[in-house]
């Protein structure tokens, strides 16, 4: 058995059984007529320090082309959060979902541009033998966890967009800008799991 996995599956159950406040959503943005059920792994991998397995992705995708992101998409017909997770990981990187251990679904994340994204989190082995698909994925990087689950390191920014105000949250690390939906759907899961302060 993993403690990391039984310390986040814990940490997981103790987070979905309270209250949290409101977390980050962008459904004041969203085209009713353009919602598409999607979702993405939160991939931790097994260290003494946890990362989280992250893409980069291309720049000539239509949808946030050339953002930072989770592995993921859209759910295909019978399929849910889960199998699409697994399936995207698996199409993305070559992560064999033999070697995903899940802990749960956690809040979903309604964006701008028309998606619900479920967000899977997971437990990996470290230094699995990934590979970037060209065509979804420019490169790939791991953050450590206790980076992202700590809102202190987020900077937060606004920007008019649809012509509202949106508030975002970005940090920057090891030349990568990770922000918009995955910095949100970072800080709402770390309100779930409280992981800083736990060691």
């Amino acid at each position: 058995m993993s403690a990391l996995f039984d310390r986040l599956s814990q940490l997981f159950e103790q987070g979905h059984a309270r209250d949290v406040g409101e977390l980050l959503s962008d459904r004041r943005f969203a085209d009713a007529g353009r919602t598409a059920d999607a979702a993405v792994l939160i991939a931790v991998t097994d260290r003494s320090d946890p990362g989280v397995i992250l893409t980069q992705r291309p720049r000539t995708m239509r949808d946030h082309p050339g953002q930072v992101a989770f592995p993921g998409g859209k759910l295909e017909a019978g399929e849910d959060a889960v199998t699409a997770a697994l399936r995207e990981a698996r199409e993305e990187l070559a992560m064999d979902p033999a070697e995903v251990r899940v802990v749960g679904t956690t809040d979903r994340y309604q964006t701008g541009t028309g998606f619900d994204i479920t967000p899977v989190l997971a437990v990996v082995p470290p230094d699995l033998p990934l590979q970037a698909h060209p065509r979804e994925v420019e490169s790939w990087f791991e953050a450590p966890l206790s980076l992202l689950m700590d809102e202190r390191n987020w900077q937060t920014n606004s920007a008019v967009w649809k012509g509202a105000e949106r508030h975002y949250y970005e940090m920057d690390h090891a030349g990568y800008r990770i922000w918009g939906v995955t910095a949100a759907i970072c800080a709402n899961l770390s309100r779930r799991l409280a992981w800083v302060g736990q060691d």
